[in-house]
């Protein structure tokens, strides 16, 4: 079932069209990634799905009883009240039922059992286990520690929280709104590769549909079985997640290029025809070459140039020679802030051009160990010696190495002043760069922008050993594989603090997992590393259950004790049975008076009434007590098992 379709969607800005005739099909299980360069229209394409933006033609169509659900709709909305009491704000009128079902018991406690008031509890109760209220909280929590909450966050107030956490609680948000169509516009940003794996799993047990727009190629192949494209202008849909995707298009492209060929070449060999007929000259001759030219007139008609690819930066990494075998060695590194220790006992063994990734949950101190090695941070305790002819180039994700007073043109040549200003326009042009946008003020750069400065400043640098933190953020997919493809062929030693798991598989030599008690270094990419950390979860799971039984069998070994406690156990579990019987027959008697109570003739009767209230009131303290006594044998039977 087609539960949303986009129909010739055209969207322009001032005077120049954006995209046009965008048509797209979403079943109601659909899992569709949206990818494309930087400015071809994704997030607004979103906007139009999502009613913020008026297409100028077309519109979008969607199945009856759908809700569609994106970030922005979810802002955080009082920056006072706690991150899980705002989380929970999406639950609202489970939270209002809930505080109804509170006050009816009150009131039933204090003596009001009229048929409204216990039907509207009946009704209250039915629909707030129907649609939730018994796991809401329960599934609140679960969310927040999945995308990389503590349990001691969940009391701060959202103030005090950083632009990332807040973009995590509006995730959270829409993850629990219940939306049947989700609509996702980077989710990955800001979130660690733990976190991106609780969301991956979320999503591909997610029993709606969503359209997720990510430069997160791995994630993307993990949660996606279509894909969108946004090129030239339009949309175009490949059947299969981004990998997939890639395999199709480039197949597509190779036959749309041997069919031109083949087009073009029979129009030439026709137009050879034509020109033979006419230097012959004879008047038979002229009819023929008129029939042929009619001929390639109607090839041309049909002929379909391939697109062209969009432009990519040539990156291009050149690493001075020379250098010793052991690049870096660390040991012992540790570094505490304001008494708070970021990690201890960090090590490292870099060997001359290795590839290595520093991984780890987020605030676990990746970027503080490279800031170290750098010499911008010093040490607590431990230390770190580079090889002889070892020259460090440090690629900094906030580009602090950029000055926003200056242009680009500046930036760069303040930093290479032997170049020629030729020679720096030519390297700013292959990394897109060109004509006016030299004269760009830095400050006024977009993310992406500054990210290319950063680079290109870091290429022309020709250090032997690159220390990059996060160097595909803020770069599309087609620029992310042009910088993997400059890295795999540089000739030095790169150590890469990153989440870019798709980089992490096409280059890693070793992994470093760095947390608060030091390093653990894993050799192999990132599935070597996900393929170990199963293979040491299902060895722990397995000695648990070796353990486990290990103490069975001991105490099976043990005929008398296993007797006496069989025989307690039957003991407790007779007088459990007994408490629940006893328990259901004040129930029944206290609901059978409280019917009694409830006919007009007796509800007239003040002295009847009053004695009906007695024998109720006697009867709830008797449950009370059944109650305790009920719960005391639970417990010592649970003691038992």
């Amino acid at each position: 079932m087609i539960v949303l379709s986009g129909n010739d969607i055209s969207v322009s800005f001032g005077g120049e069209t954006l995209f046009h005739d965008v048509n797209f099909r979403l079943e109601e299980n659909g899992r569709a990634g949206l990818v494309g360069v930087n400015g071809c229209g994704k997030t607004t394409l979103m906007h139009v799905i999502n009613g913020r933006q008026e297409a100028e033609t077309g519109g979008i169509s969607k199945a009856a009883g759908i809700k569609i659900g994106c970030m922005e709709q979810y802002v955080i909305r009082d920056d006072n009240i706690t991150l899980y009491d705002e989380v929970l704000e999406i639950f609202r009128p489970l939270i209002d039922a809930e505080n109804e079902l509170a006050d009816i018991a009150v009131a039933i406690d204090t003596g009001d059992h009229s048929e409204q008031t216990l039907s509207r509890q009946m009704q209250l109760q039915e629909r707030f286990e129907r649609d939730g209220g018994l796991t809401y909280k329960s599934m609140t929590s679960s969310a927040l520690i999945g995308l990389g909450f503590s349990e001691e966050d969940f009391g701060k107030p959202i103030s005090v929280m950083s632009g990332g956490q807040k973009s995590k609680a509006q995730l959270a948000k829409l993850l629990l709104s219940g939306s049947n169509i989700l609509l996702l516009d980077e989710p990955t940003n800001h979130l660690d590769i733990t976190a991106c794996e609780w969301l991956e799993k979320f999503l591909t047990e997610y029993k709606g549909a969503y359209i997720v727009i990510s430069h997160d190629r791995y994630f993307l192949d993990k949660v996606t079985n279509t894909t969108f494209e946004m090129e030239n202008k339009t949309l175009h849909e490949y059947k299969g997640n981004y990998t997939r995707y890639l395999d199709l298009k480039a197949e597509a492209r190779e036959a749309q290029q041997r069919v031109y060929d083949r087009t073009v070449k029979e129009i030439n060999r026709i137009e050879g025809i034509v020109e033979q007929q006419k230097r012959w000259g004879q008047e038979h001759n002229f009819i023929t070459a008129a029939s042929k030219q009619k001929q390639a007139d109607r090839l041309k008609e049909t002929l379909e140039k391939p697109e062209e690819l969009p432009e990519a930066i040539k990156f291009s990494f050149r690493a001075k020679d020379g250098g010793a075998n052991d690049v870096l060695i660390a040991k012992n590194l540790s570094k505490s802030f304001d008494g708070v220790t970021v990690f201890r006992n960090a090590g490292l063994d870099i060997k001359r051009n290795t590839t290595t990734f520093i991984l780890g949950e987020n605030g676990c101190g990746k970027t503080t160990l490279l800031k170290i090695l750098m010499g911008q941070y010093q040490p607590d305790n431990g230390e770190f010696k580079l090889g002889n002819n070892i020259q460090c180039g440090y690629y900094d994700q906030a580009q602090t190495d950029l000055d926003p007073s200056k242009t680009v043109l500046d930036e760069v040549w303040d930093k290479y002043p032997g170049m020629t200003q030729t020679e720096v326009r030519s390297a700013l042009a292959q990394f897109l760069f060109k004509g006016e946008d030299v004269f760009k003020n830095v400050g006024k750069l977009s993310g992406g922008e500054k990210a290319r400065a950063s680079l290109l400043k870091l290429m022309l640098s020709k250090a032997n050993m690159l220390l990059l933190d996060e160097p595909t953020n803020h770069l599309d997919i087609h620029s992310r594989e042009a910088l993997e493809n400059a890295l795999a062929n540089y000739g030095g030693t790169l150590l890469i603090v990153s989440h870019d798991r798709y980089l992490i598989n096409k280059l890693a030599d070793r992994i470093v997992w760095l947390d608060k008690n030091g390093t653990v270094n894993i050799d192999g990419n990132y599935d070597r590393y996900i393929e170990l950390k199963a293979a040491k979860e299902q060895a722990e799971q397995t000695n648990l259950a070796v353990q486990a039984k290990a103490v069975t069998e001991a105490k099976k070994n043990d005929y008398k004790e296993r007797k006496e406690r069989e025989s307690t156990l039957r003991k407790l579990n007779g007088a459990l049975k007994r408490c629940e019987q006893a328990i259901e027959d004040v129930e029944a008697k206290t609901a059978e008076l409280a019917q009694q109570m409830s006919q007009p003739e007796i509800a007239t009767d003040y002295e009847k009434t009053s004695k009906l209230a007695e024998e109720i009131a006697s009867l709830k303290e008797k449950e009370e007590a059944l109650t305790a006594e009920w719960m005391e044998l639970s417990e010592q039977i649970e003691a038992f098992t």
